[in-house]
């Protein structure tokens, strides 16, 4: 049985790339070995405060985070969905891990280096530490398997030596922590920007034209491909015509993903033809394929008690998990209990 672990954070709305690179996934992965696998999808809110926040929208943030969960097809009496915050045992753990991580490591971190910029000696000690907080995130279920993409498999490596450095110091060389192991699911969808085809389509992006929410409605699904940037020549027949052309294989790497197709099958259908066929067409299928999860989403969001609900017991099912674990490490770093 793999026990997987994958998070997000409840920051801005979640759009079409977190749904098409995450959410789809997640819900394979809960269906997946005749629902064996034991799965745990968190809400991050610990990490969506590195860079301020501000508390009323973190709280709405993190019920529309867990909505979307669920409006995907996430089901909680079969998975844990929790938030970060409600399992103590994340942060307790953070700070044992973090007692014992090389700054040198964490300030190699290319994603610290992004975030912070110019700006590095402004930035918080939470987005420093950021790497570490997501190996107790994962360490704490004992997780063996993570989905990552691109952006965090230097995270997840960071992971494994903090498990190792641990097994080797107070485990005796046993393995108490499995070295969590990359989860990979065929080929991964990657989403990129409807107005810059060589960035990745984000949930933070200043222009809300540049991505689909999950909230957008169909008519403002319908515009936002409409306007989406493509290029003078007409949609791509190959490959080797997609060639030097990110925003048109964007738009037909999104059909593909959202109609389980490929991309060859997307271009012998659409090849040759001008843009607005494609946009059309991609617009239709989007609106059909996501109404449901925003319909659902609006549904849940309309009842928050019942999202405070699910939390709770997504929670308390967590901490059965991470108490005994967290207790272990306190024993074997040798603290009174």
């Amino acid at each position: 049985m793999k026990r997987i672990l994958s998070c997000m954070q409840p920051t801005n709305r979640l759009q079409l790339g977190n749904y098409l690179g995450a959410l789809r996934n997640w819900v394979k992965l809960q269906d997946e070995e005749g629902g064996q696998n034991e799965c745990l999808y968190g809400v991050v809110d610990l990490h969506a405060i590195t860079n301020g926040h501000d508390p009323e929208a973190l709280a709405n943030a993190t019920r529309e985070t867990a909505a979307a969960y669920i409006a995907a097809g996430v089901d909680p009496a079969r998975s844990y969905i929790f938030a970060q915050s409600h399992v103590p045992e994340h942060a307790q753990l953070n700070w044992l891990f973090g007692s014992m991580t090389q700054m040198g490591k964490l300030e190699r971190m290319t994603q610290f280096k992004d975030k912070a910029g110019k700006n590095a000696e402004r930035a918080s000690l939470g987005l420093f530490a950021y790497p570490v907080l997501m190996a107790a995130d994962i360490l704490l279920y004992k997780a063996t398997h993570v989905p990552v993409g691109e952006d965090q498999k230097q995270h997840l490596e960071l992971s494994r030596d903090i498990a190792s450095a641990f097994n080797e110091k107070f485990a005796n060389g046993e393995e108490y922590f499995p070295l969590p192991e990359p989860y990979i699911m065929g080929t991964a969808t990657r989403v990129m920007s409807l107005r810059d085809g060589t960035q990745k389509m984000s949930k933070s992006a200043e222009s809300d034209m540049t991505r689909i929410n999950l909230t957008d409605d169909a008519d403002m699904i319908a515009k936002k491909f409409k306007k989406a940037k493509t290029d003078q020549g007409n949609v791509p027949a190959t490959e080797k015509e997609g060639e030097g052309r990110p925003e048109a294989m964007n738009l037909i790497g999104i059909y593909a993903a959202l109609s389980d197709t490929t991309l060859d099958a997307v271009m012998n259908e659409y090849g040759g033809q001008q843009f607005s066929a494609l946009k059309t067409a991609l617009s239709d299928l989007a609106v059909a394929k996501l109404t449901p999860i925003t319909t659902r989403m609006n549904e849940l969001m309309g009842d928050k008690a019942e999202i405070d609900n699910i939390l709770k017991a997504g929670a308390d099912k967590a901490s059965e998990l991470a108490a005994p674990t967290l207790d272990d490490v306190y024993k074997m770093m040798g603290f009174l209990r």
